[in-house]
Parts: structure tokens; sequence; C-alpha cells
């Protein structure tokens, strides 16, 4: 047997299993036990969160998106010793930087603690698919790292996004990181909670800010990490005279709100690559008439799905969740909103704030009211999938307690430490899987062929050509 012919027979078995599953067929809740590593921070003095040696060397580097399309990138970092320059030398080629961009430089308090000098440089006029190497700093002090841009908004542009969520410091932290360090992800969906400082008090919460800044910089200096804001990003703690919500992560993450017409940094939208990604705040007002509902009525307008034909949307309270731990908590959002997402026709919707992971079928629950309709969540092929990720490995450990009977509208569900992938092969397929830190190795535990909703749902556009149905098979990973 030929490697296609078996390759073509693996992915004509993997359609079939896959229309079983949206059909609704039994969910299956993992057994799996793993024996952890403590739900503890790493110690401060742990090679991890080490400083970088020099008089005021950069350290704390990190990118993300900085325009609407995937030509820009904001490059954000710390000094802590003056402000030097808040200067990008930037190029093609290693050590040869022919362009520069100047940045700003903010800082900010947060009870006695005094943040260092953080800066955020947009670069913009990029190139797609180019690898580009940038330095940061002065003489012996510079630093050096490199990113590759997307390719061009493309309907079958092949593009691999990780989806990491509520990741914290411990050492599971660090083999979440590590493991989606070797998974091929080209960007980061971060579905919210980032450093988990705010479970520290007084300059604690600075210092551990500082921490996971140095923690995450071995990936998030190297490809866009997409942030989302979570609830221990609030940080509302009176006691200590801090009223001000998100001040660390405002001061600190910088997002392209404005290059979608947000009016606020906590949500926005991007295009990349095939994909449009729309990042929502479950913690900003969003009820009818409020700033995000009008934004995101406007922003779903402005989605083409015959360029990005994959519609993602990213928050971090689920709006489906069967795990007792946050039970329900999204429901205020959904009836807000669902009908919207079916509308346009969402194809994922990614979430974390529950420690563990699910995978739900396509069903809604957008004909129940309060006096008449169907009381539970049904099937229903315009819906998306929502997928909760929020099992980074912060110290706050898992949420092993899950709701029995599984529900029918659960797929699967595991409590247990790991991040997913979503390599999106053209306008038509994606391979996505979740991925378990099985007691340091890297396990594909739940994976699964996703259709495009949007082209699925015209039966001309279903109708590929065979060179481009081969083409799906060649780059099958599973």
């Amino acid at each position: 047997m030929g490697v296609k012919t078996w390759l073509f027979q693996l992915l004509l078995l993997s359609f079939v299993l896959l229309s079983t599953v949206n059909k609704g067929s039994a969910g299956i809740t993992s057994t799996f036990i793993r024996s952890e590593w403590p739900s503890t921070d790493i110690p401060l003095d742990n090679e991890v969160f080490v400083v970088p040696k020099g008089y005021n060397t950069p350290q704390q580097v990190h990118i993300t998106q900085g325009d609407y399309d995937g030509k820009a990138v904001i490059i954000s970092w710390v000094t802590t010793d003056e402000p030097g320059p808040s200067k990008v030398q930037y190029g093609t080629s290693e050590k040869q930087y022919s362009y520069s961009a100047e940045g700003i430089i903010t800082n900010y308090t947060f009870y006695n603690y005094k943040s260092g000098y953080i800066h955020h440089c947009l670069v913009d006029g990029l190139e797609y698919d180019t690898k580009y190497y940038y330095k940061i700093g002065v003489g012996d002090s510079s630093r050096e790292f490199w990113f590759q841009t997307p390719p061009k908004i493309d309907p079958d542009a092949h593009y691999t996004f990780g989806i990491i969520g509520d990741l914290g410091q411990t050492y599971n932290s660090l083999s979440t990181l590590e493991h989606y360090m070797q998974s091929g992800g080209q960007t980061v969906l971060f579905v919210g909670d980032l450093s988990y400082a705010d479970r520290y008090e007084y300059n604690d919460v600075g210092i551990r800010w500082d921490s996971w800044g140095r923690f995450v910089e071995r990936s998030a200096a190297y490809q866009p990490w997409i942030w989302t804001v979570g609830n221990h990003e609030i940080e509302y703690m009176p006691k200590m005279g801090e009223v001000v919500p998100f001040k660390s992560y405002l001061n600190r993450y910088a997002t392209p709100y404005m290059a979608s017409k947000s009016t606020d940094p906590l949500w926005y939208a991007i295009r990349r690559a095939s994909a449009h990604i729309i990042v929502l705040s479950s913690y900003s007002p969003f009820v009818k008439y409020t700033p995000q509902w009008h934004w995101l009525r406007e922003e779903l307008k402005r989605v083409d799905r015959e360029k990005t034909p994959w519609l993602i949307v990213v928050m971090h309270v689920p709006i489906y969740n069967s795990n007792e731990a946050h039970f329900m908590e999204g429901e205020s959002m959904r009836p807000v909103f669902e009908k919207w997402f079916i509308h346009y026709k969402v194809d994922l919707i990614f979430a974390g704030h529950v420690h563990a992971y699910e995978r739900s079928y396509r069903i809604s629950n957008i004909h129940y009211n309060v006096s008449s309709g169907d009381r539970y969540p049904i099937p229903d092929k315009s819906a998306p999938v929502y997928i909760t990720v929020g099992d980074g490995g912060n110290q706050e450990g898992l949420a092993g307690r899950f709701r029995d009977p599984q529900p029918d509208y659960s797929a699967f569900r595991e409590a247990s430490y790991g991040h997913s992938t979503l390599e999106i092969m053209n306008r038509t397929h994606a391979f996505y899987h979740w991925n378990r830190n099985d007691d340091g190795k890297k396990v594909a535990t739940d994976s699964v062929i996703f259709n495009n909703q949007y082209w699925a749902s015209n039966l001309q556009r279903r109708k590929l050509k065979k060179h481009q149905f081969m083409n799906v098979v060649s780059h099958a990973t599973y």
C-alpha cells in the first residue's frame, strides 16, 4: 500500500469519526491521573528567572503583533538601572541592522514597588514571510533576537497557532512552555492569567511580574504572543491602596487595539495568515450598548471569510464548561454574544480560567428563554467548538472535579496540564491537538480535524480539486 493511499484512508477514517462526533456521540471523561510537580512557584533564584548580565541590560523581552494584518510587531522590554535608549535596530541578515525604530518608555508603582523602565517599540512596514533579526540595548549590554513574519493574508495560508492559558511560573508551567516550544507553533494565542503575581502581597506582586517576564522570554522574544486578559490581571487590592484594575498588565503588555478600531487595549482583533482572531475581555462590560458590545458588532461585519476563512475568538472565561470550577461563570456573556457567534459561523472559541482541558461539540442554546424553548444546549452545525485550555500549570493546581454525568455538549475532558496547537492547512481544514504534559513528556491526547465553518456551509466550496486534497493529506501529522 502506497504512503499516499494509506494517508488517504486515514484521513477518510478521520472524517467518518468526525462526522460521528458532530452528531453528538457520547463524550469522554479521561481517567488519566499523572504524578505532577507541586503547584508552587519556582524559587526566584532558579536559573529560569536569571537576570541578564551587564549594566542596564534589556530583560523581559516579548513581542506581539503590531497591526491588523501582520506586517508589524510591538517589541517590549524592561531596563532596570536607567531608561536608556528605546530603540530597536533590525534587518533581514544576522548582525546587519539596516533599519531602526524608536519606542516609548513608561513605568509605574504598585504599593511600594517601582517598576523598571518599560519600553514598547512599534516596528512596522515589514515584509511577509521574512525572518528579521533585531537588537536592543547598548554596547556590551545589548541583546539580539529574531522573529518570523507570517505569510501574507491568504485563504490557503498554512499556519500553526499554539494555545496556552493560566500559565503561572511553577515547574508545571515550565513543562508546558518547553513542550510548546518543541511543537512547531508560530504564534501563541494566550487565553489569560499570565503571572499569578496577584497571589502575592506588597512588593512581591511586582517582583513576580518581573520574574514571569524573564520566564516566558525564551519563547515570547522570538514569536508573537497574542494577549488576552484574565481575572488574575485585575489586581484590585484596596488594602494595599491599589484600586486601578489591570495596572500592571496594561503597563507591561501592549496590544494593537487601535488597528482594529477598538477603544480599549483589552479587546481587539488581528488578521494573521488565514485567520481572523478576535480577543474579548471577560472582565470588562460587554452587555448591550457597552463599548465592547459596539466594537464586536462592527468587527464581525469586517470579517472577510474569502480572505481569512478561519474565524477564531479568544476569551478568558469559557461559555460552556462542565467542571465544578467556575461552572456557569460564562453564562452572562453567552446570551449576549452566542447568536452573533452562530450567525457569523465562528469556527473555534478558546478560553482558559478552568484549570483543566475540555472540548465541546458544535452546540448552541440560542432558542432558550425564561418562558419557552429548548432548556439545554442542542447540536448546531453553525455553532463554534468551545475549547477550554486553562491548564498551563499555575500554583492554584488542577481543577479535577468534573460534573457527573458528563453533559451532552462535552466531547472530551481531562484534568491535566498541557497546551494546544491548531495547524491550519488551508481554507477548508485544520488539524488540532491538545498535548498533555505526561510526566515530562508531551503526549497528543485529543486530536481532531476541524472543517472550516464558512467553506463547509457551501457544498460548491467543499468540492476540492484533487491536488488541493492531496495537499491536505501530505501535511497530515496524525
